[in-house]
C-alpha cells in the first residue's frame, strides 16, 4: 500500500528520513468466507453467492488468532466473499477487538442495515470500508446487480452516522475511469474518511479480464488527479486519507510530481520513498483464505504456502524453504527484465510479482503494469536494440510551485 497522503503532507511539514524498518509481523487479510451476495467482474476471490465446502470453524477460527497475536501480527482485515455472511462475524470481531488488534471489516457495503449497524458500530471496528467502482449503474454493472450503488452508499452513511472511520476502495480499469472524478467529489461530500485507489491485479476474475486495464496514459492521468486532489483537500484543512494499491510505482512516479512541482523536496522525498521501500507482499501483507491456506497476499491464491490446519500461521509465514517467499523477502527483489535493469527498483521493489506470472509465466520477470517510461527508469536503446541503463530522467522544474485549487 502507497500511503499518498503521508508523502503530500510532508511537503508542507518535512520529516527526515530514517531507516527501513517493518512492523512486528505482517498485516492478515483474512477472507472468512468465500460466498458473496454480488459476482464483480474483478473478484480475486471469485466469489458467488453459494456456500463453499470446508471452511474454517468459529473454533478454528480462534486457535489461528491466538497464534496471530503471539506471532505479533498488528492488523486483521476480515474480509471474505462477503464477511456479513458469515453468522459469527460478529463475535469474530468482538474477539479480536478484544486481543488488541487493529480490525478492519471489508465489505461490499450492501447488507449494511438497520438490522445490524448496532452490533457493527458496538465492536468498534477501527476501520470499514466498503468497494465502489464507480457512481451509480457504473457501479452496479461492476458489481452485477441493481441497486447495489445504492445499498452501499447507505451502508456507508450509517456507518459513518455511528462514527466509524469509513473508506472506499475503487479499482480502476479502462471502463469506470471516468468516474473517477465523480467519486473524489463523493469521498468530499460524504465526509469519508480514506479513499483507495486499487489498480488492476491480473487475480481471480481479474486476470479474466484483464484486456479491460487501465492503459498507461490513462493511470498517469488518475495519478496526477490523485496528487493534485490530495494536496489541495489538504490544504483546505480536510483530514481526507489518500492510498494506493496493486501497483508500486505510484511511489516513482509521485517523485517525478514532486520534481516539477516542488523541486526543493525532491532529495528528501525520494529518501523517504527508499524508506517506504515498496511492495510488501510475502513481508508485512498475508493471507489467509476461507479454508486456511495461507498466500503471500490476496492476490497469490494460485500459490499455498500451508494451511493453518497443519501448521501454525507463524510456521509457515517464518519458513523460507519457499523459493517463492524467500525471492519475496529480499529487498530489492532479484528481478529480470525491465525491472530488474529499472533505476528506481529499491524504491518500487518490482511492483506486482502476480501480473508479471500471469503475463510472463515468470513471477520475478518485468510488471506489464508498471507506466512509467524507459526515460522515467533510466533505460535507453542500446546499439543493437536492446534496453540498457542510463542516467534517469527527472525534469525539474525550477519556479515556485504554486497551490493547487479546486
Amino acid at each position: 500500500m502507497f500511503r499518498i497522503s503521508q508523502f503530500i503532507r510532508e511537503l508542507d511539514n518535512p520529516v527526515a528520513p530514517g531507516p527501513r524498518r517493518n512492523p512486528p509481523g505482517p498485516v492478515v487479510i483474512w477472507n472468512l468466507i468465500r460466498r458473496c451476495n454480488l459476482t464483480c467482474k474483478h473478484c480475486y476471490s471469485i466469489s458467488a453467492d453459494t456456500d463453499f465446502a470446508g471452511e474454517l470453524s468459529t473454533d478454528e477460527v480462534y486457535r489461528v488468532m491466538d497464534d496471530l497475536k503471539a506471532f505479533r501480527v498488528p492488523v486483521l482485515i476480515l474480509s471474505g466473499g462477503e464477511p456479513l455472511l458469515r453468522p459469527d462475524i460478529f463475535d469474530i470481531g468482538r474477539r479480536a477487538k478484544g486481543m488488541g488488534f487493529y480490525v478492519g471489516l471489508s465489505t461490499n457495503g450492501t447488507l449494511i442495515g438497520r438490522h445490524n449497524i448496532d452490533a457493527i458500530a458496538q465492536i468498534g471496528f477501527d476501520y470499514v470500508g466498503v468497494s465502489l467502482d464507480g457512481i451509480g449503474d457504473t457501479h452496479d454493472r461492476f458489481r452485477r446487480m441493481a441497486g447495489a450503488f445504492d445499498a452501499s452508499l447507505a451502508g456507508i452513511r450509517l456507518c459513518h452516522e455511528r462514527g466509524l472511520k469509513v473508506g472506499v476502495r475503487y479499482t480502476m480499469t479502462e471502463d469506470n475511469a471516468h468516474d473517477l472524478p465523480g467519486l473524489l467529489r463523493l469521498v468530499e461530500d460524504e465526509g469519508i474518511d480514506k479513499f483507495y485507489f486499487s489498480h488492476l491485479n491480473y487475480a481471480g476474475r481479474g486476470n479474466k479480464y484483464r484486456a479491460d486495464d487501465a492503459r498507461h496514459q490513462t493511470t498517469r492521468q488518475a495519478m496526477d488527479l490523485l496528487f493534485d486532489t490530495c494536496l489541495d483537500r489538504q490544504r483546505r484543512g480536510l483530514a481526507h486519507e489518500f492510498v494506493t494499491g496493486n501497483n508500486d510505482a505510484d511511489g516513482i512516479y509521485l517523485m517525478h510530481w514532486v520534481a516539477q512541482r516542488f523541486p526543493q523536496h525532491l532529495e528528501r522525498v525520494t529518501a523517504r520513498l527508499r524508506q517506504w521501500g515498496g511492495n510488501a507482499s510475502g513481508v508485512n501483507v498475508a493471507n489467509i483464505d476461507n479454508l486456511g491456506v495461507v498466500h503471500p497476499d490476496t492476490m497469490w491464491w494460485h500459490e499455498s504456502l500451508g494451511n493453518v490446519r497443519e501448521r501454525p500461521f507463524s510456521a509457515i509465514w517464518s519458513d523460507l524453504s519457499n523459493p517463492l517467499m524467500a525471492g519475496l523477502r529480499q529487498h530489492p527483489r532479484a528481478l529480470r527484465g525491465r525491472c530488474g535493469q529499472c533505476a528506481w527498483l529499491d524504491i518500487c521493489n518490482g511492483s506486482s510479482r502476480v501480473r508479471a506470472g500471469q503475463i510472463t509465466g515468470d513471477v520475478w520477470s518485468e510488471d506489464p503494469g508498471c507506466y512509467l517510461s524507459d526515460q522515467e527508469i533510466g533505460l535507453a536503446e542500446g546499439a543493437a536494440g536492446e534496453r540498457v541503463r542510463t542516467t534517469p530522467y527527472i525534469p525539474l522544474r525550477r519556479e515556485p510551485a504554486q497551490t493547487v485549487t479546486r
